[in-house]
């Protein structure tokens, strides 16, 4: 067999009686934190249910610094371990990954370390596979503490030299890692995200049940995610405002999300804003609450200068709500010809998108059924059947 890695906790037999070692894998799953679940954890969350349960032969450790609440049931022999300090912070990192974790591997004699939070370990020996969703910090730099920007600057490239394999979610973010750091394509996997199976369309009873909780029995517009300068959500808001000027509206504005690093300008702005009634503050939702909100949605606006990938963009479309999202980013990737698109740095732009939908309700039926089609083009458990094949190649088996 070539590529035979040494040290594997056991042997399998395959249908054709070749023995195949069997691997213990660890997983970073520090953000598998189900009771407040963003974009790193909801990765986590959903391609590892589905590896847990396709590969039961092989051993998985999930890896938490903290005591996680709230985990769902896990298949038979998937162990869950917690090893502190908490990391939230770069200098508790660098201890986490480059001190505590390695002796842990060593431990287990682990043949395969996961970690899908962008950090890998620069002190350990096991083979490693990196999941790196964006380069924010790079793109966005003004908008990250500075010791966190400095941490991600300074030992990105020095994970992406360590490391066996590194994945992405995106067409957009590999041509990035191409670019900045010269990357070779061979090396780097697209792993797209989807929308979990949760998000889907409501019934008209369900839709006036929320907008009677949300927004007065009031039509409005959705966003969802973080409240932080890179989602463009000042933007967002002189976009609305013109929007109501031109049309006279009840239509509200919700924005359900925590607020995250430097939103102290977004809430100053709200705070005289003329159309400060309509526009809604739900702050973080559990997901049963989330998908009813995102269902009953006129639209899904999604105007965030950076991303990744943009998961609430599939979300909506999966719920049959038509998204208008940020020319020129992987959102365009990832939506297609299913989305209407705004410059990101032109609210005048984004308000015109916002108008086109309220006046023209042949194209919305048009982008919910393109939305709905383009969203089945992605699924968890396709992502998780792509991730194991670069899960192999950094453990080198063939």
């Amino acid at each position: 067999m070539k590529g035979q890695i040494y040290g594997f906790s056991g042997v399998v037999w395959a249908g054709g009686g070749l023995p195949l070692p069997r691997m213990r894998i660890v997983v970073n799953a520090r953000f598998w934190m189900p009771d407040r679940l963003e974009g790193y954890g909801y990765f986590t969350e959903q391609v590892f249910l589905h590896l847990l349960k396709a590969h039961p032969e092989h051993e998985f450790w999930l890896l938490f610094d903290r005591q996680p609440v709230g985990l769902p049931a896990l298949p038979d022999g998937v162990k869950v371990k917690v090893i502190g300090p908490p990391a939230r912070h770069p200098w508790l990192w660098t201890w986490w990954y480059d001190w505590r974790l390695p002796i842990l591997l060593q431990q287990l004699k682990a043949d395969l370390f996961v970690s899908p939070d962008g950090i890998a370990s620069l002190r350990t020996n096991t083979p490693q596979c990196l999941v790196v969703h964006d380069l924010a910090f790079l793109q966005q730099r003004n908008w990250f503490p500075a010791a966190i920007r400095r941490f991600y600057v300074n030992r990105t490239p020095k994970f992406l030299q360590k490391v066996q394999r590194v994945a992405t979610v995106s067409e957009t973010s590999k041509k990035e890692l191409i670019d900045r750091y010269g990357v070779s394509p061979d090396s780097i996997d697209v792993i797209y995200n989807a929308a979990k199976p949760d998000f889907q369309p409501s019934s008209d009873s369900e839709k006036a049940a929320i907008k009677n909780r949300y927004t007065e029995g009031k039509e409005y517009f959705l966003y969802t995610g973080a409240i932080h300068p890179r989602k463009n959500l000042i933007g967002l808001l002189k976009a609305f405002s013109l929007f109501k000027k031109r049309q006279q509206n009840g239509y509200k504005l919700v924005l359900a999300g925590r607020m995250a690093w430097h939103s102290g300008d977004f809430q100053k702005l709200l705070m005289t804003y003329k159309y400060r009634s309509d526009v809604v503050l739900t702050g973080y939702l559990p997901l049963a609450e989330l998908t009813g909100l995102t269902a009953s949605a006129y639209a899904m606006v999604y105007p965030s200068f950076y991303e990744g990938f943009g998961v609430p963009v599939l979300e909506a479309m999966q719920s049959a709500v038509p998204v208008i999202t940020s020319a020129g980013t992987s959102m365009q990737e990832i939506a297609g010809d299913a989305a209407l698109y705004a410059d990101p740095q032109d609210p005048a732009s984004l308000a015109e998108q916002m108008n086109r939908l309220y006046v023209d309700e042949s194209l919305r039926r048009r982008l919910i059924a393109s939305g709905r089609e383009r969203a089945g083009q992605f699924s968890w458990k396709r992502s998780a059947t792509l991730l194991w094949s670069t899960l192999l190649a950094a453990a080198q088996r063939d």
